[in-house]
């Protein structure tokens, strides 16, 4: 769609809509949010990144960025991470209008961040995630979003655990908008966290109880995480190596997913893979990437393109 044709769209829509009645305004609503994605395809996506960070919260100040560096060396907040990623990918000829974004994030709203400030410079996203950013779509699920990447067109898939760390410097713990209590993050990890190390103690009961499919992905979570009980046993503090040790679980099953779905990749995938760092709302949050792939319609990397070894 040219900016002409999508101008005369725009137009017959805000006068329909004018006389239409209210559940046809909302639909005509979406539609003039899709149209606004097509009209801003002109800019770059280096434009679209900086104008996403113009406004909103500001980076770190030097001490508390001495404490995320400390437990997870390497991390770069999200202006950083978006803007590295997407001037990377527009060399090889991603754009708003030819890539689609898929996430496997945690379904924490905590989590929506990153994904948000994607979404904000590719304009769709398709989530593979569930609980602790576990792939839990799967197979089918990644085979139905290769089918609707554009033709002759990109995929970006983001995925990995999260965690918070409070501004007192205490990891595992984040401060949420609008709620006083500093809360646990991520909670489906340390619920996990806790159940792998009842084994490892030898305190865990006795049950004759099948897990329930009512909290199937939990239970998922805590079985996947459990092969890392003697690492997180060792660790020096297990809320540091506890997003690390599920990265490691969750990287071993995006890859085989990939690998199998890989014939319904287009034109290539780049895979970023690494853990999400929450903090306070009025701070940036943080990724410490681990992965930065560029695949072929194969599944095959054809390139390494992490910044940060």
């Amino acid at each position: 769609m040219n900016l002409r044709s999508a101008a005369l769209l725009f137009a017959s829509l805000t006068t329909v809509s004018a006389f239409a009645p209210a559940s046809f305004k909302s639909r005509s609503m979406m539609l003039s949010t899709s149209l606004n994605i097509v009209l801003d395809d002109e800019k770059s996506l280096s434009d679209k990144a900086k104008d996403l960070f113009a406004s909103g919260p500001k980076p770190a100040n030097p001490e508390f960025d001495a404490v995320v560096q400390a437990a997870f060396p390497g991390s770069i907040n999200n202006q950083d991470l978006v803007t590295s990623v997407v001037d990377i990918l527009a060399e090889k000829g991603y754009t708003g209008a030819n890539t689609l974004l898929a996430t496997s994030l945690c379904c924490d709203e905590l989590a929506r961040q990153l994904e948000g400030d994607f979404v904000s410079v590719f304009g769709k996203n398709f989530n593979l995630g569930g609980l602790a950013g576990f792939p839990f779509a799967g197979n089918t699920g990644f085979g139905a979003m290769s089918a609707h990447i554009p033709d002759d067109g990109y995929c970006l898939i983001v995925y990995g655990p999260h965690v918070g760390i409070a501004a007192d410097g205490t990891i595992g713990k984040v401060e949420r908008a609008g709620i006083d209590l500093i809360d646990s993050c991520c909670g489906s990890a340390i619920a996990a966290s806790n159940y792998v190390q009842s084994i490892t103690e030898g305190s865990f009961p006795v049950s004759v109880n099948i897990k329930q499919f009512t909290d199937f992905q939990q239970g998922v979570v805590q079985e996947l995480i459990l092969p890392h009980g003697k690492r997180l046993a060792e660790a020096e503090n297990r809320m540091v190596e506890l997003p690390l040790a599920l990265y490691d679980s969750q990287d071993l099953l995006m890859r085989e997913i990939i690998q199998k779905g890989s014939l319904g990749i287009k034109r290539g995938v780049a895979v970023l893979g690494g853990i999400q760092i929450n903090t306070g709302p009025d701070t940036l949050d943080y990724f410490l990437p681990l992965r930065f792939d560029y695949m072929n319609y194969r599944g095959e990397v054809v390139e390494d393109m992490l910044w940060s070894k």
